[in-house]
């Protein structure tokens, strides 16, 4: 046990001198990032290798949610490499306990973005995520669901931030190819997967369909929402006019708008 013990103090010792060597190397590199430096080099790969226990450890612990463990592992390695280039040995802080939180966000982060069906920038992902909260939150305070005007100065985000956030919402996960499709009255639902390899009929409708995306690329985000809200939800203006807190007048008007702009752009 003492021999053990005095093992592991002198493992500590190397990887505390390793880290005040590598600290010098890097300040070295950064003087001249041109210059070859194998000491820097050697060094990081030495405490990268030292700590691989570390990383296999915590992405261990999300290793049920779908993803293979080898590739939570890789993205945990970016998240070592960036607690080790920024590790101070000097503050008296143990690096593995610096080097966690690094390394679970990294994994966390990525699978943030694998929920992702578009690529869609972080900025808006990260205020759909806060818009989801503010909604449940602010309906249980206001006894109702909150206006976008409400939204928008709870999150300190602009209306058409807030409209664009909710429109991203539906990019987050994709269906799995196990989702049952068809009617409820139907014997037996098919699943995605069952249906791949089957002519789409809808693949006549395509053209129409690239169309009417250019076409809704010329509306604002007000206009987008409320014809999504309209035509694909059937809210009643009265309903929506309440959400965007706007007259129903206001929100026929923008209807109105928005209709001709799409047979503007559908007619040329």
């Amino acid at each position: 046990m003492k021999a053990e013990s005095g093992g592991a103090s002198d493992d500590r010792r190397r990887l505390r001198d390793a880290f005040q060597r590598f600290a010098v190397a890097r300040r070295r590199k950064a003087a001249h990032p041109d210059l070859d430096d194998p000491e820097y080099d050697s060094l990081r790969q030495e405490l990268v290798l030292a700590h691989l226990n570390l990383v296999r450890y915590l992405a261990a612990k999300f290793a049920n949610r779908g993803e293979p463990l080898d590739d939570l592992i890789q993205v945990g390695m970016l998240g070592l490499l960036k607690a080790i280039d920024r590790f101070e040995p000097g503050r008296g802080v143990e690096f593995s306990t610096y080097a966690t939180p690094t390394i679970v966000g990294e994994i966390k982060r990525y699978f943030r973005d694998k929920g992702w069906a578009l690529k869609v920038p972080r900025r808006l992902q990260e205020l759909n995520l806060a818009l989801n909260r503010a909604v449940e939150k602010m309906t249980v305070e206001l006894g109702r669901s909150p206006t976008v005007a409400e939204l928008a100065q709870a999150l300190g985000a602009t209306e058409e931030e807030i409209y664009e956030a909710q429109e991203l919402g539906q990019a987050y996960v994709p269906l799995s190819l196990d989702s049952e499709t068809g009617s409820d009255d139907e014997r037996r639902s098919q699943t995605l997967g069952e249906q791949l390899g089957i002519t789409d009929g809808s693949l006549e409708r395509l053209e129409e369909r690239a169309n009417l995306e250019r076409a809704f690329s010329v509306l604002t985000g007000r206009e987008r929402a409320i014809l999504r809200l309209r035509f694909y939800e059937a809210v009643s203006q009265t309903e929506i006019a309440r959400r965007l807190n706007v007259s129903q007048m206001h929100v026929s008007r923008l209807q109105q708008r928005a209709l001709e702009k799409l047979r503007a752009v559908l007619g040329e």
